[in-house]
């Protein structure tokens, strides 16, 4: 009786655009994390090998959260796409050194998580990385038994805005999309979720303004993710 009484306190403090889920969905780059100093890193090495010149901060941010076959588009042009294998290799081997340590969860995101956990809502990440660099970064803060499924590129044949993602999520946790939401920073999210049947709650953590999410119809916009459960 308690641990339901518990529970129901919890659920009374969780925003409306959330409390009616059944499962909460993240994305992870700039909506539970930031790891943009490591990603740079990584893309301006790639860019390297394929000898072309670094690419600017401001740039690289704004591919975050593409694939990296269409961020190499964005950044040097669609011509290089064909060398998009060649790029994703050199990107991998050097996050293989410097991803996980460069990731740092952004503020709220450890605090939402426990507590929409400790309210017996089913968690999830949905991501363009790799499962296993999201899987390294949950387990090195000790919030990896907190997610019940985390999908990364490396899972589906069509990244995000394909809502491929979100629907191999919400098919492991047997539960109908209409009683998800997924919590994103981008078009590329919204488009996902709008496309898998989901409800969208966005955040301002990254490079998308708020009016241009007016178009997908999100049940909320945040300025950071701690704010569906404020602290």
């Amino acid at each position: 009786m308690a641990d339901n009484a518990d529970r129901m306190q919890t659920r009374s403090a969780i925003h409306p655009a959330v409390a009616d889920a059944r499962a909460v969905l993240f994305d992870f780059d700039f909506t539970l994390a930031d790891s943009s100093g490591a990603v740079m890193v990584c893309m301006n090495h790639a860019l390297s090998r394929l000898g072309l010149p670094p690419a600017p901060e401001n740039e690289i941010r704004r591919t975050i959260g593409l694939d990296l076959v269409t961020a190499l588009g964005r950044l040097a042009g669609e011509e290089w796409k064909p060398r998009g294998q060649e790029f994703l290799g050199h990107f991998t081997r050097k996050a293989d050194e410097v991803m996980v340590a460069g990731t740092v969860f952004l503020p709220g995101a450890r605090r939402v998580l426990w507590r929409l956990h400790g309210a017996g809502y089913r968690l999830g990440v949905v991501s363009t990385k790799y499962r296993r660099r999201v899987e390294e970064a949950l387990e090195r803060d000790g919030l990896r038994a907190l997610v019940d499924v985390v999908v990364g590129s490396d899972d589906v044949p069509r990244p995000k805005p394909a809502p491929d993602g979100l629907l191999r999520a919400g098919g492991a946790l047997g539960i109908a999309t209409g009683d998800c939401v997924f919590v994103g920073d981008s078009e590329v999210d919204a488009k996902a979720a709008r496309d898998a049947g989901m409800g969208f709650v966005a955040v301002l953590t990254g490079t998308t303004p708020a009016e241009e999410f007016a178009v997908y119809a999100p049940r909320a916009v945040f300025e950071g993710v701690g704010e569906i459960v404020p602290g």
